[in-house]
């Protein structure tokens, strides 16, 4: 069997990208976009290597998550190459109840970091603070819940 590789363009990168998201929210297979030994870093997790650990992961992070809708409208995407940067915001509720909302709460901002290739992702960076439940806020003095 022959695998389909070649050149794709940045809307196809895009889609792959908005896909993986789309799969978040909806509770889709995430993992079939990921390459075999593709690499994962999320805060407070560090580096995954591999689908198996990315699927423990996930496994993890839905025991924290009950619900996650990311605001598809208001994406920022940047392409160079095979790298795609998703900027954007998010609203949820924790496995307790707790409900965030971008620019309401603390949490909510990110912005991923994909590398596709051949329709996979073969490396991803999250960058957002974990903390959707706002269980660590003592100790930053700059966070205020209390927000218009």
């Amino acid at each position: 069997m022959t695998i389909a590789t070649g050149t794709m363009t940045d809307e196809q990168r895009i889609s792959v990208a908005r896909e993986f998201l789309l799969r978040l929210d909806k509770g889709g297979d995430t993992l079939e976009l990921f390459d075999e030994d593709a690499l994962y870093y999320f805060p407070k997790r560090g580096l995954m290597r591999g689908k198996e650990q990315i699927a423990e992961f996930f496994e993890q992070l839905g025991s924290l998550i009950r619900s996650i809708e990311h605001h598809f409208l208001y994406f920022n995407f940047i392409v160079q190459g095979d790298l795609v940067v998703v900027e954007g915001t998010s609203n949820g509720v924790t496995t307790d109840g707790v409900e965030w909302w971008a620019h309401r709460t603390h949490a909510g901002a990110w912005c991923d970091v994909f590398e596709i290739r051949d329709f996979k992702i073969h490396r991803l960076s999250t960058y957002l603070d974990p903390d959707y439940a706002g269980a660590d806020t003592e100790r930053y003095p700059w966070v205020n819940l209390a927000r218009p």
